[in-house]
């Protein structure tokens, strides 16, 4: 079986799929090894990308393009291997020239065995580098106007590492973390590094904790006290929000417009021994409007996900400022749409995976400026970081929004967050009676 070949196939799609949405399996036949190894492989490649291209060129390599060609990925998945794996230069470089010319002909084995060979005379000194840059112009380029340069030099910084794992217990997460030898954080997430494989870790089978990263899990945790409430969670799968908000005591409505992935969302929560009130699947704009009224309304609004670059890297090679642009409105709808959801004197969260403005806090002010009956409640760091609300500051802002980068603290997914609620509406009829009591 030949595992640089889906290594070579994860790795084309991996950058396909991060424009379309949909990400690529592994086949089943792979040994969990060796599924190891290619995911390292293709994950090093895609962090090491820009990296690589300006390595590549110092030898004398043409330009390798944003989207590599056959021959060109051959050499970016060997230069990681004979760079960061334990592999033999001479295994390295054989592999890859058979795959170059397997997948492009003989002439491009001949262009990667060439620059590959360079690359091991200098192995030593190249893999001592810091492997900058991380992002390509374009990127760098979306980011701008919402982060400062430094504040850019620094998420690119703290994203060329693989994260550790965060998961959110269904209780008592204390006891959960001793069993596992976790970090407990802040907010009562567990932090596990070296983690391996997730379905093997203690408790997975009888569904005391799922994966969910600490700035994912914060605005759920800000909303207190929700036993009793009626929840509706809008573009709720693969559900990590439904659960929280489950295990908290709430009486929950998924709604999401794939039935797909509500099957997904379906089997999470069957695994973690929860249950929805109701799963819904449909389009929020459609159902929105005649929806009942809840206590709760949560928004994870579709984006440009530019905040889940440490976990998925490929990002970073395929968004640009386009992307936001064309978030930008849906999500102007669906959250028009999700605030007449909210009942009055309820709570209203809107979330995003996005470091960007114009999809966090430029979208809730234009949201407030149209909609008087709402306001800002504004986050404090006891709302969400009960176990530690010092390190909680960095991630508020002045209006009291949750805004967090991979920079912050110990690490986490870029992520933006705001709670409104609703005036209560008061009719005449009460006026009146308020007014003579």
């Amino acid at each position: 079986m030949d595992i640089r070949n889906f290594a070579f196939e994860l790795y084309r799609q991996s950058l396909d799929s991060a424009a379309d949405g949909r990400r690529k399996e592994l086949p089943e036949e792979l040994s969990a090894h060796d599924r190891a190894f290619v995911l390292r492989l293709v994950q090093t490649t895609l962090r090491r990308q820009e990296f690589f291209k300006k390595i590549a060129a110092r030898y004398g390599a043409r330009k390798i393009s944003a989207r590599p060609d056959a021959a060109q990925t051959a050499l970016l998945l060997g230069m990681a291997e004979i760079l960061y794996f334990d592999t033999p230069d001479y295994a390295a470089v054989n592999s890859y020239v058979a795959l170059a010319k397997k997948k492009s002909g003989r002439f491009a084995g001949g262009f990667v065995n060439a620059v590959l060979r360079k690359i091991c005379s200098d192995a030593k000194e190249l893999s001592a580098l810091t492997p900058l840059p991380f992002f390509p112009p374009a990127f760098r380029k979306m980011l701008t106007g919402s982060l400062t340069k430094t504040e850019i030099d620094a998420v690119e910084r703290a994203s060329l590492t693989e994260p550790p794992l965060d998961i959110t217990a269904r209780e008592n997460p204390e006891d959960l973390c001793a069993a596992l030898g976790g970090t407990l954080l802040a907010n009562g997430s567990i932090r596990l590094t070296n983690a391996g494989s997730v379905r093997a870790l203690p408790g997975y089978e009888k569904g005391a904790w799922w994966v969910q990263d600490f700035s994912a899990s914060l605005p759920v945790i800000s909303l207190g006290d929700v036993k009793g409430k009626t929840a509706l969670d809008v573009c709720a799968a693969p559900g990590g929000k439904t659960a929280q908000l489950l295990a908290k005591g709430a009486r929950v409505t998924a709604l999401d417009i794939s039935a797909a992935r509500l099957q997904t969302l379906a089997e999470n929560l069957a695994r973690l021994r929860l249950t929805a009130e109701n799963v819904v699947a449909a389009d929020a704009l459609k159902f929105l409007p005649t929806a009942p009224k809840f206590d709760i309304v949560l928004l994870d609004a579709p984006c440009s996900a530019d905040g889940t670059l440490r976990r998925h890297p490929e990002i970073v090679h395929t968004r640009t400022a386009a992307d936001v642009a064309g978030a930008v409105p849906l999500q102007q709808k669906l959250l028009t749409a999700a605030a007449e959801a909210v009942k009055p004197g309820g709570t209203l969260l809107y979330a995003v995976c996005s470091m960007c403005r114009a999809e966090g806090e430029e979208q809730i002010r234009r949201f407030l400026k149209n909609r008087k009956d709402f306001a800002v409640a504004p986050v404090s760091a006891t709302d969400i970081c009960p176990f530690a609300p010092g390190e909680a500051e960095p991630l508020l802002t002045k209006d009291g929004f949750i805004r967090c980068r991979p920079d912050i603290g110990a690490g986490m997914d870029g992520f933006f967050a705001a709670r409104l609620t609703r005036g209560a509406d008061i009719t005449v009829e009460e006026k009146t009676d308020t007014y003579y009591n």
